[in-house]
């Protein structure tokens, strides 16, 4: 198996990538001062190429000269099986539960079609991931947070009792969940999605999860899917994944559902059908096919310890060096978010001002209100690790550490 190398930055610049290309654009960070480079923080892709199997797998396909119209092949759904029994320990996944979307978000909408109608309230915890946000509200939907809340180890924990009484009180009878959880980085187990479960079956509320995450497990977290929590998740929850997060692929559009309902799936099936723009593109069905392989696996068993120790770095270096901020120790997925409301309470700042402070030293981070946490930053660990060094030596010089 070929050893990658995660060390080497690449140059992204001119390359179609919003996280470097899009500083100084009015909807990103600012450009930093004279003299600093900019570290990019703030978008959710990776500063890595890809596994090879995916260019391999694009580039056969390119040296065929037509690009017509096209039915997936048995190779992809085999993919999706072989991967899923694999890195997701599923057994009894059937060709016949897998569906097409662009992607998960699309694949949220289509599933909220047939389980809601415009109007009507839809349970989220919160923080939240953004793109929630602007999925939902668009498209009438009123969103209803439970709140998440730290314990005293730090870890993000769902409050139960309050999620019963958001969906008693809103008439709640549909759920957005995400396993594991961005932008908190919780990796839920199976007895805290079971208990989840059980709210959501007691009021007869069903379950939409975003589980894009589920192979980007830190330091050995264990990810269960949502559906094998219970015997009522699996047959009232439409899950939807994607190799986009894995590998880095956001570019290539493309994710899919695992939905063990027949009705549930027929009727969302139904639904996605019905929307003319979504569907597959030949370049996307390759790259999962070279994604989802031996070769797949070997790239993405040599990245998890890159980034266990990428969190692990952020997460000791808050702990020890920046007073009056926190950062919970990511189990799923390589963001992170930075409890800074301590800090700037002491410090008499406001957020803008410490996000500006940030982007000035080339400290590429995002504004943690986008996602219900108004005095949190969230940053971006899927980086070289000396990279992510120089942003918290940053931090540390420029930022948290001295007086401006």
């Amino acid at each position: 198996m070929k050893k990658y190398d995660f060390e080497t930055l690449i140059d992204r610049h001119g390359h179609d990538a919003i996280a470097v290309d899009g500083i100084g654009s009015g909807f990103g960070p600012d450009k930093p001062k004279d003299g600093f480079d900019f570290i990019p923080m703030w978008v959710a892709d990776m500063n890595f190429p890809t596994a090879d199997s995916i260019i391999s797998a694009l580039t056969e396909r390119a040296r065929h000269p037509a690009f017509g119209y096209f039915s997936p092949v048995d190779e992809y759904y085999d993919a999706i099986l072989y991967w899923h029994k694999l890195r997701k320990h599923t057994d009894g996944l059937r060709r016949e539960d897998i569906g097409y979307e662009n992607g998960v978000l699309g694949g949220v909408i289509s599933a909220m079609k047939i389980l809601a109608q415009p109007g009507d309230s839809v349970l989220l915890h919160s923080p939240v991931y953004i793109g929630f946000r602007h999925a939902l509200e668009p498209n009438g939907y009123h969103l209803v947070y439970s709140p998440l809340k730290r314990d005293e180890q730090g870890v993000w924990r769902m409050d139960y009792e309050d999620m019963d009484r958001k969906i008693r009180e809103n008439h709640i009878h549909v759920a957005v969940f995400c396993n594991p959880h961005n932008p908190c980085g919780r990796v839920w187990t199976k007895e805290e999605i079971a208990k989840a479960m059980e709210v959501y079956e007691k009021n007869d509320c069903m379950v939409i999860s975003d589980e894009i995450w589920s192979d980007l497990c830190m330091n050995g977290s264990v990810y269960t899917p949502t559906q094998l929590a219970s015997e009522w998740a699996r047959e009232h929850t439409a899950a939807f994944y994607a190799p986009s997060k894995t590998f880095n692929l956001a570019g290539l559009i493309g994710s899919y559902s695992v939905i063990y309902s027949r009705t549930l799936r027929e009727r969302i099936h139904d639904v996605s059908a019905r929307l003319i723009y979504n569907s597959m593109n030949v370049f996307s069905e390759h790259a999962l096919i070279g994604a989802y392989s031996e070769e797949g696996n070997n790239w993405l068993t040599q990245l998890l310890p890159v980034l266990s120790a990428n969190v692990n770095l952020a997460a000791d270096t808050v702990r020890d060096r920046f007073d009056g901020v926190t950062a919970f120790r990511t189990e799923g997925t390589y963001m992170m978010l930075l409890d800074c409301t301590k800090w700037l309470t002491a410090h008499g700042k406001t957020q803008p001002e410490l996000l500006k402070r940030g982007w000035d030293y080339g400290i590429g981070w995002q504004d943690g209100a986008a996602f219900e946490a108004p005095t949190s930053i969230r940053i971006n660990l899927a980086s070289p690790t000396f990279r992510i060094r120089e942003a918290f030596r940053r931090m540390d010089e420029y930022v948290f550490n001295t007086e401006w």
